[in-house]
């Protein structure tokens, strides 16, 4: 084997791993990875962004987007800082992430030289995890345990931290094509036999779901509709499940509709598919007693971690829920009382959907009712953070081709990069960002990046001349 930097070695072991596109502002700590990525000539592609938090808001919404990691590449020092933002907003909405930070060479680790951080510190509850690679010839092994990483249980970003004499040494080591995805055991005939008993127990089972994790909802809605159980939505992921569907009710998320919080609080059985039972879903951790809610809980999710985290389930199965969809069966019989508890909370959802009415001297009922209509049933929503989100957040009714890209973490300046990352990914798509004025100075310099890579969305800049959140409270 011929003798490679660590830069060539990084760039290829990103390209086994099946990354295309790599988003970052370039860096003098990290130029050998800029050099071997000239040289993949379109294989993957390093998007040039204006701020690195612009950069790592696309890397998130990437990984959002597509399940696999979204890549982000920054400096050391102001750059790590500046894209710390997005880590946070990966970390929030559990979504794959790489970012590959610059650092200074390790002769002069630990003395403070100039920009030094220390990652591992800095990081350490804003990622999934850390990894600095300190020789070339580990460049494989790391790179292959990061991506590992970030895509297995819950999913999330990991920051790799490249001295920069590692990046301009060399090696012979080669780099793995495979990174396993660690997948779950088979949901067993018990399970199964055991969830069913405490469903047919129930008078009002809803499913409480975190969308984000679900890239087969068909098997899932045929699954709720044939049983007549309501589905609520975690925030801002109710486009991981068809909101046309008789039996979806609604979005539990910042805002939370009345009708929403009493289906809540008045079940007695919640299937939850992925949840972390976080502060928006459960109003506060109000809505459900905590440890013991009087709800039979069913907790399914990807991590054994969050399982039991807050409430302790009275039944659980670490699984994959695109697999856990999949076997599930509709052997038993549903109840009618199941079907007339889902039509109550699928009117109440329609008569919320109907109220609304908005005296702004813009009419963004009439907007997004428009957009409803008119978009595409492939088409992708973007937001970040503020009043505006209301529509896109929960006027806005998703298809089931449709995409959100909105941050859980409520942070702003997310919508501009989102919808740019989405046009880079898809670029004959339809993609709107729903902006506020606030919102859209946070990141709006990332509009060169679009222009400079035809990846140019659609943006509603809603103008109320105000931090409109900060003035309602």
């Amino acid at each position: 084997m011929t003798k490679r930097t660590g830069g060539q070695l990084v760039v290829e072991c990103l390209k086994n791993f099946g990354a295309t596109k790599a988003f970052g502002v370039p860096g003098e700590s990290y130029l050998p990875i800029l050099d071997a990525l000239y040289d993949t000539k379109g294989e993957l592609d390093f998007i040039t962004c204006r701020q690195e938090g612009g950069a790592a808001f696309m890397a998130a919404a990437w990984g959002k987007l597509t399940g696999d990691p979204g890549i982000a590449m920054v400096t050391r020092g102001p750059g790590a800082t500046n894209a710390s933002i997005g880590v946070h907003a990966a970390k929030q909405d559990s979504v794959p992430m790489l970012l590959l930070v610059g650092q200074v060479s390790t002769e002069h680790l630990g003395r403070e030289a100039f920009q030094e951080v220390d990652y591992k510190f800095m990081f350490a509850d804003l990622a999934k995890g850390v990894v600095q690679i300190d020789k070339a010839d580990r460049i494989p092994e790391l790179m292959s345990r990061a991506w590992k990483i970030a895509i297995n249980g819950r999913p999330g970003p990991v920051v790799v931290v490249l001295p920069e004499d590692v990046l301009f040494g060399e090696s012979r080591a080669e780099c793995s094509s495979y990174v396993p995805y660690l997948g779950f055991g088979d949901i067993s005939f018990q399970d199964l036999a055991n969830i069913n008993e405490i469903l047919e127990d129930a008078e009002r089972p809803l499913i409480l779901l975190n969308g984000t994790y679900l890239k087969n909802q068909k098997a899932l809605q045929g699954y709720a509709e044939s049983l007549g159980l309501p589905v609520i939505c975690t925030s801002r992921t109710h486009d991981g499940y068809d909101n046309t569907s008789l039996t979806y009710i609604g979005e539990a998320g910042v805002a939370m509709p009345a009708h929403v919080e009493d289906a809540l609080r008045n079940s007695d059985c919640i299937l939850a598919l992925g949840p972390r039972f976080g502060e928006m879903a459960t109003q506060g951790w109000r809505l459900f007693n905590v440890p013991l809610a009087s709800q039979k809980i069913i907790h399914i999710h990807p991590s054994e971690e969050e399982i039991g985290k807050i409430y302790q389930p009275t039944y659980a199965v670490v699984s994959d829920l695109a697999d856990f969809a999949d076997i599930l069966n509709t052997s038993m019989k549903p109840k009618r009382t199941w079907f007339e508890w889902c039509a109550v909370g699928r009117k109440a959802h329609l008569d919320f959907l109907k109220r609304i009415k908005t005296t702004a001297p813009v009419n963004m009922a009439e907007v997004t009712a428009h957009l409803q209509n008119t978009l595409p049933a492939d088409a992708i929503l973007t937001n970040g953070a503020g009043n505006f989100t209301f529509w896109p957040n929960k006027v806005f009714q998703y298809g089931p081709d449709q995409r959100l890209l909105a941050p859980i973490s409520g942070a702003m300046g997310y919508g501009v990069p989102a919808a740019i990352a989405a046009k880079v990914h898809d670029p004959l798509k339809t993609v709107v960002c729903f902006a506020g004025d606030g919102d859209f100075q946070m990141t709006c310099q990332e509009l060169a990046t679009a222009r400079q890579y035809a990846a140019c969305p659609i943006i509603l800049l809603i103008n109320n001349g105000r931090y409109g959140t900060i003035r309602m409270h």
